[in-house]
């Protein structure tokens, strides 16, 4: 809690954040849920289709390269024609993608149309962070960020249990196997949740009829009280954006982080596997354990990391807590409570920092560049998840075992808080742009 907050500023956010939050957590549960669930209809598919390791790896990093693509433009039409139309364009297109996925017969059909779901889906995460920077300080930025991303913690904790449920018992039926069934139910409520985003949320804090005038004056010096003590980078023209080297190693942090966390999530299912565990209903729960160390690292984290106003050594620390976690599971051997212990301390970190992180982001970005700046660190970052599960593959196939994967994931996180702590050391208020 911010200790400069007043009962009334804490009221108001309270309030805002009951209006908005509910449905932007929902989208964000369907939309990562929608991204990981190959990772769970892979162990059926095989049986159905002559896909190898290295085509699904394939086709869940190609995700990414449309994500890539899209992720700038759609932030930057976002600033103009709002949150509502672009919820509703992105969530009904992606949602017939995810659909489609269920009649995946070839390779290449499966690249296609994981492709086309990174480019329907991608403004929706920047989207998101930006649209959060309209209603929310920098003081309290990093945990509602956080809450927002308790979306894709709670699509972990479920994907396991309901994708397992629905490819055991909905196998057969009307003819289908169950993967497709996998497919087409978590695909449904993403087209469903834009037309309500289209009906429930507003673009910005002064078109809510639901804050009275006085509620948004508060809301402005709230803003104008933080902004005097938040000092942004200074970016000019687009030129002076570019040339900003620490604009590219935010990024660089993030193509770091995305690669790690989309190899532990996409290699999730198989490495409980590889511990003894065979069937899909069991590998489902055990993935779900992680989930519940997740949830309270994201809430602890963000909410010290506001309160200190510190983002480098936080990030640091969970970083750290993430390669050791990995570490536990390469030391274990495949005992199972071991490994799975070694699996809630990595989940636990790899989610607690990304908050933190994109708390760091917005508060270096000033608010003309803001949009470009978050669309552009995020689609880059997620390079990260287009060539981490092919590398990881190559390295289980070379080596036999996971051990070789795990080092290199667990390098990505120390790297990457090597690059938060050396590069943006200086005190916020020194910050400029040449």
């Amino acid at each position: 809690m911010n200790p400069t907050a007043t009962p009334d500023d804490r009221t108001l956010f309270r309030k805002i954040s009951w209006r908005i939050m509910p449905l932007l957590l929902a989208a964000y549960v369907v939309a990562f849920l929608d991204r990981i669930n190959v990772g769970y209809a892979q162990l059926q598919m095989k049986e159905t289709l002559a896909f190898s390791d290295a085509v699904y790896a394939l086709g869940a990093g190609i995700f990414f390269v449309g994500y890539l693509l899209f992720e700038v433009p759609s932030n930057l039409m976002l600033e103009r024609i709002g949150v509502r139309k672009t919820l509703l364009r992105i969530m009904v297109c992606w949602g017939l993608v995810a659909i489609a996925m269920m009649f995946v017969q070839t390779p290449t059909q499966f690249y296609v149309l994981r492709f086309l779901l990174g480019v329907f889906e991608a403004g929706f995460t920047p989207g998101a962070l930006l649209y959060l920077t309209y209603w929310y300080p920098p003081a309290r930025r990093a945990r509602m960020i956080g809450i927002f991303m308790l979306g894709a913690i709670a699509a972990s904790l479920i994907a396991g249990p309901l994708s397992g449920a629905i490819m055991k018992y909905f196998d057969a039926i009307n003819g289908w196997h169950g993967w497709q069934w996998l497919f087409l139910v978590q695909g449904l409520p993403a087209p469903l949740l834009g037309i309500l985003a289209w009906f429930c949320l507003v673009d910005r804090p002064e078109q809510a009829s639901w804050l009275s005038p006085a509620e948004k004056t508060q809301l402005r010096q709230a803003f104008d009280a933080e902004g005097q003590s938040s000092a942004k980078a200074e970016h000019g023209s687009l030129g002076r954006f570019l040339r900003d080297t620490r604009v590219w190693m935010l990024a660089l942090t993030y193509v770091l982080m995305v690669g790690g966390t989309y190899s532990v999530v996409f290699w999730t299912p198989t490495l409980i596997k590889s511990w003894g565990v065979t069937d899909l209903l069991e590998i489902g729960l055990y993935a779900t354990l992680p989930q519940f160390f997740a949830i309270a690292g994201v809430l602890l984290l963000g909410r010290s990391s506001d309160r200190h106003q510190e983002r480098r050594w936080h990030f640091t620390a969970g970083a750290l807590l993430t390669s050791t976690g990995l570490g536990l599971i390469v030391l274990a051997q495949g005992t199972l409570a071991l490994s799975l212990a070694g699996l809630c301390l990595a989940v636990m970190g790899l989610t607690s920092i990304t908050p933190v992180f994109f708390a760091l982001v917005s508060e270096y970005l000033p608010k003309a560049s803001m949009a470009a700046g978050i669309a552009l660190v995020s689609s880059i970052g997620n390079l990260g998840g287009a060539i981490s599960p092919p590398l990881t593959t190559a390295l289980n196939t070379a080596s036999g075992g996971t051990s070789h994967s795990l080092y290199l994931v667990m390098s990505l996180y120390l790297l990457a808080a090597f690059i938060v702590l050396r590069g943006f050391r200086a005190p916020q208020t020194t910050l400029q742009v040449a």
